[in-house]
């Protein structure tokens, strides 16, 4: 009787240790030691989904105020938006496993009363926020549905709304759109918090003195970047140097040459770690100036950037990227009456560019629209230099080598595809790494001047940096309306009537050149969808009921008639 007591207390006290340190586990794994969480966990998928970069995770360490983010994303939703909200809620309880100052809270903007939601609506409207119909099918039929896909950041006094759904593309499945955004969001997030922690904004400035875009040809451009930047133009003849205060270089369309003093200061902006974004036309060709010609003469343009460009790793070549995959432009066929005619033609000098890697820069972008680009050469570099092509032709494109006589009249006759035998020409490269200079060996004695006055020393080999060459002017130019004073979004095609995504590929590239921390890494991430066979599914419902509800209940049978027959035989 004696022993049977004792093992009855013995099992208790195993019981009561066993619960003390599961206690303990799970106290342990839900506290902190200031802001840096005391648990971990392993992630075992193969694109790890559930680890931040660690640009995020260091932009999270140097956080030291509270962020507190509103995510207008409550309810009840279908499974596409219920997998974003999901993801929303786990991207952001990342965010504070790596720093409790990160605060958040779901709301439904359709929660209350009819005046609430309504006066909600108003703010948000005011706010710039703007929902999204969403239509639900059920039993009872279609119904609509307002929602509002965005998050507020909120930083010492400041915020920022975060879109979080990626605006939808023709012939793009909404299963992908909404993967893509689920990819987006910790880089979304980082960009926001990185945004709101800068006190004073970056300066990005337009080069001017060389025939480059005008403020009203980059005015929605600028108005997009004004929030975070600050833009000017700068002409380089008359500064000394270029200071390095200056954040980022845009060099939009020139066309005029430059002097080799602007070229030094140039060279010397970059090896003193500047940032470049070239934005260059190989051939002067004018699409006014061909519309009122029976035949026009694409000449070059001579820009004095050749060694330049050459120097750092990258060559414009005089020639013309043709692409299958293009826009269209209107032609006057016929006049009826005193009405001109117009007709829709295929205009493969209208490049569409559908980025194909998966870089932070054009990661999840829209097609780019580039207009009269020419190609671009890789050359070997004096230093490590890494080389990315962002934009690139289709698989069906050709090339037009110079000189080039621009006319319309092959439009009267269809394409002949077995001409467009290129594929995948380069037209923007990323340049990354360390720079030599031009002007090794070859310095007149007036750059040395030009140094000396402002008590700078000559740099032969740059500081690490990036910089990247598109071979169209235009990729950053909207049209604009000279009587009114006006200007059209950057990148709307008004022949297709659609917004290509040319604004945010210059965004992206100016970011991207400015990211000190990281953080564009995360737009790099990849969530591969892995979509499930539904007539698979289907066919093999039985066989996998049975595997998860029956198979289950049996081995759980299995084991209580095993424990009652190891019981008796050990205590009869």
């Amino acid at each position: 009787m004696s022993k049977i007591f004792r093992n009855k207390v013995q099992t208790l006290l195993q019981l009561g240790l066993l619960t003390v340190v599961v206690i303990l586990v799970n106290i342990l794994a839900n506290a902190r030691f200031g802001d840096k969480a005391m648990y971990g966990h392993i992630d075992l998928t193969e694109e790890k989904r559930f680890t931040l970069t660690s640009g995020s995770k260091q932009l999270l360490r140097e956080v030291d105020d509270v962020v507190f983010v509103r995510v207008l994303l409550d309810g009840e939703f279908p499974s596409g938006f219920k997998r974003l909200q999901n993801a929303t809620r786990d991207m952001l309880a990342k965010f504070r496993s790596e720093n409790s100052l990160v605060e958040y809270e779901f709301e439904d903007p359709a929660a209350g009363t009819n005046d609430e939601v309504s006066d909600r609506r108003k703010q948000l409207a005011e706010d710039g926020i703007r929902p999204i119909n969403l239509r639900l099918k059920d039993r009872q039929g279609t119904s609509e549905r307002l929602i509002y896909p965005y998050a507020v950041f909120y930083y010492k006094g400041r915020n920022i709304v975060v879109n979080l759904l990626e605006n939808e593309v023709p012939g793009v499945p909404p299963e992908v759109i909404l993967n893509n955004a689920v990819e987006l969001l910790e880089y979304k997030f980082a960009n926001a918090i990185q945004k709101l922690r800068i006190t004073a904004k970056p300066i990005i400035v337009f080069s001017t003195g060389n025939g480059e875009l005008e403020p009203l040809e980059t005015a929605d451009l600028e108005k997009s970047l004004r929030p975070y930047y600050d833009t000017g133009r700068l002409n380089l003849d008359s500064m000394s140097s270029i200071p390095q205060e200056v954040a980022a270089l845009v060099i939009a369309k020139p066309r005029y040459p430059f002097s080799e003093k602007s070229k030094f200061k140039l060279d010397q902006y970059v090896m003193n770690g500047g940032k470049v974004l070239w934005l260059i036309d190989a051939l002067r060709i004018d699409m006014d100036s061909l519309r009122t010609r029976e035949r026009y003469l694409a000449t070059e343009y001579t820009l004095n950037l050749d060694d330049l460009l050459f120097q750092y790793g990258a060559r414009l070549k005089t020639n013309l990227v043709l692409d299958y995959r293009s826009t269209g432009i209107q032609l006057v066929t016929g006049i009826v009456g005193n009405a001109p005619q117009f007709d829709y033609f295929k205009y493969p000098y209208h490049v569409v560019a559908l980025p194909s890697v998966n870089h932070p820069i054009v990661k999840s972008l829209d097609g780019v629209n580039l207009q009269y680009v020419g190609a671009i050469d890789t050359i070997k570099t004096k230093t490590p230099v890494k080389k990315t092509v962002l934009l690139e032709s289709s698989q069906r494109s050709m090339l037009q080598y110079s000189p080039v006589t621009m006319d319309f009249e092959f439009l009267r006759y269809d394409l002949d595809s077995s001409k467009f035998n290129k594929q995948n020409l380069p037209m923007a490269l990323l340049l990354e790494g360390t720079f030599s200079s031009l002007y090794e060996n070859r310095m007149e004695q007036d750059m040395l001047n030009m140094l000396q006055q402002i008590g700078k020393p000559y740099r032969a080999e740059s500081l690490p940096t990036r910089m990247i060459v598109v071979a169209d002017g235009d990729v950053a130019k909207n049209k604009i309306n000279i009587e009114k004073q006006s200007y059209s979004p950057l990148g709307y095609n008004e022949v297709d009537r659609y917004l290509f995504a040319n604004k945010g590929f210059v965004i992206n590239s100016l970011e991207y050149l400015l990211d000190e921390q990281g953080v564009a890494e995360a737009r790099g991430r990849e969530v591969k969808l892995r979509m499930l066979d539904t007539v698979q599914a289907q066919e093999e419902k039985t066989k996998w009921r049975l595997i998860n509800i029956a198979l289950p209940l049996a081995l759980l049978a299995l084991f209580g008639w095993v424990f009652q027959w190891w019981r008796k035989r050990r205590w009869s």
